[in-house]
């Protein structure tokens, strides 16, 4: 089938390219399997289309705060407890004498889906502005709207609004920085490095994110315009490396096989696959300028 929709339907694409059924194809089903999944991590975390942007909200709970606020052994404000608290020593040999360095470290972390590859922020959250008609910011939107529709007196321009609300929008920067945050996508761990006072359980954060796209949900990536290929040189560089230690054997009618061969031009296609997801597939990085 050109267009796969399946797993097996894209691993039985693959082998025709490379001359299956007309030509044997010397590679066990374990290797392919491999290769499939080898080639489907490689999709999504270089290709853009290999992930979707994707907003999760979490719902702080007790333990999440215990851990949060946890304080080393003899620390102040010990009343915190010490749960989730890591230690890790290291010994030094100091003018003769041992001497032990122990470090603590917070289990500040909530964890995440293993589909998560990337988080990029965590949005903005307390402050105590206030709920519903109470709240600061929806009071201060009212006022605007007012003088933006000209009812009141002072009544003022679209022009002097945006810069009036471009300016609050840079001290609202300076003042109330972004939450900071660690993440690493094979520990599947969002460390918040927050004041952990401002949370409340209950309250939710919500988790800017990247989140792989499952072929099992969404079939179409099994037929990606870039996996395709990939996964074919993925399984001709293998073949070759099947049949390398057969370099030189003579086959009933002199046939030679040239694994080598084979190996290398494999190789030669995944440079050129891999060089134009560079320049075509992947994102750019993002240039920090000052």
């Amino acid at each position: 089938m050109a267009q796969p929709s399946s797993r097996q339907e894209l691993i039985d694409y693959c082998l025709r390219q490379l001359g299956a059924p007309v030509v044997e194809i010397n590679v066990a089903e374990e290797q392919v399997q491999d290769l499939v999944d080898d080639a489907i991590q490689f999709f999504h975390e270089r290709h853009f289309d290999g992930v979707t942007q994707v907003y999760l909200k979490y719902q702080i709970t007790q333990e999440d705060m215990d851990r949060g606020k946890a304080r080393p052994p003899g620390a102040p404000s010990s009343q915190y407890g010490s749960v989730g608290i890591a230690t890790t020593s290291a010994t030094a040999n100091i003018v003769g004498t041992a001497t032990t360095f122990n470090y603590y470290q917070n289990s500040n972390y909530i964890q995440v889906p293993p589909s998560i590859i990337g988080v990029n922020k965590v949005f903005q959250y307390g402050g105590g502005m206030g709920q519903g008609m109470f709240n600061v910011k929806y009071q201060m939107m009212l006022n605007d709207f007012i003088g933006l529709t000209g009812w009141g007196a002072g009544g003022y321009d679209l022009l002097s609004y945006s810069m009036t609300m471009s300016y609050l929008e840079t001290v609202n920067f300076i003042l109330n920085t972004h939450k900071q945050i660690r993440f690493n996508q094979r520990t599947d761990r969002l460390y918040l490095d927050v004041d952990w006072s401002e949370l409340r359980v209950g309250e939710f954060v919500v988790l800017d994110c990247w989140a792989t796209n499952d072929p099992n949900d969404y079939p179409r990536v099994y037929n990606d315009s870039f996996l395709k290929p990939y996964l074919t040189a993925l399984i001709k560089r293998q073949w070759g490396q099947n049949l390398i230690k057969f370099t030189g054997v003579k086959l009933p009618g002199g046939i030679e096989f040239n694994g080598r061969q084979i190996f290398d031009d494999a190789q030669a296609e995944l440079d050129k696959i891999r060089e134009r997801m560079s320049s075509t597939y992947e994102l750019p990085p993002l240039d920090l300028i000052g």
